[in-house]
């Protein structure tokens, strides 16, 4: 068989292999990696990059390999759903680094986590002195999760004794100059409807839409495909400090 296209065999398989290991996985595999899953997903790719390569060698071992060890990786995940002990062995657990305004530099030690690392990431939570913090936690996938001292929480209307609306997720209504007929329905509304309000905002055909919404409130959002951004760049032309030209 031609090389090029034994490689094209290989390497369709391999990614429709792993694709198929990482939907059954789940999405903590890619979104919220652990040290366990970081090591899977190495392992995954380098069997899927010698299979598609390695042309001395029998695909269909690589092939097996791939299988073998997705399987693996599946049951180690299932397993630990059911046994928290096991849970904690395979993917670790969150380990308080700081406690009412202090290090503890134990724990610290364990985790081989420096103080730079640790300041880095509080920085990231817009926290900036350490003594502002009751708890910080290092999150068995590295992120670091602060609770901040309740003197230093921001205010919020609840605080307040402030009313609030309810306020949801904006319902798509057009994307990329398609309508989505389930969400016009959901919210009991009809096409003719949408083209009206397109037609007052001077629009008039769907396909020059980029994006629209509607927001709980009943308010129209909507994003033309070719929009005239000279406003922007003659405001920008004002800004202070702007040379001239």
């Amino acid at each position: 068989m031609n090389p090029y296209l034994q490689i094209l065999i290989r390497g369709v398989g391999a990614f429709v292999g792993v694709l198929v290991i990482t939907r059954v996985v789940g999405k903590s595999q890619v979104g919220q990696l652990t040290v366990a899953d970081f090591v899977n997903a190495i392992v995954l790719g380098s069997i899927a990059a010698s299979m598609v390569t390695d042309l001395k060698e029998n695909g269909w071992y690589y092939a097996f390999g791939l299988l073998l060890f997705g399987l693996l990786t599946v049951l180690a995940e299932y397993a630990s759903l059911k046994y928290r002990p096991l849970r904690k062995v395979i993917e670790g657990e969150p380990t308080v680094v700081i406690h009412n305004g202090k290090i503890l530099e134990n724990n610290m030690k364990k985790l081989i986590y420096n103080i730079d690392d640790l300041m880095m990431q509080l920085r990231e939570k817009n926290v900036f002195n350490i003594s502002d913090v009751e708890f910080a936690v290092a999150e068995p996938n590295g992120q670091l999760s602060v609770l901040l001292k309740s003197h230093k929480q921001p205010l919020t209307p609840s605080d307040m004794q402030i009313p609030t609306k309810y306020q949801g997720i904006p319902s798509e209504l057009i994307v990329d100059g398609v309508v989505i007929q389930q969400n016009l329905k959901q919210n009991n509304l009809t096409e003719d409807w949408l083209y009206r309000e397109l037609e007052k905002q001077g629009i008039k055909s769907v396909k020059d839409v980029m994006y629209a919404s509607l927001d709980t409130e009943g308010n129209l959002y909507v994003d033309k495909k070719e929009d005239t951004m000279q406003h922007v760049t003659d405001i920008t032309d004002k800004l202070p400090g702007k040379m001239p030209q």
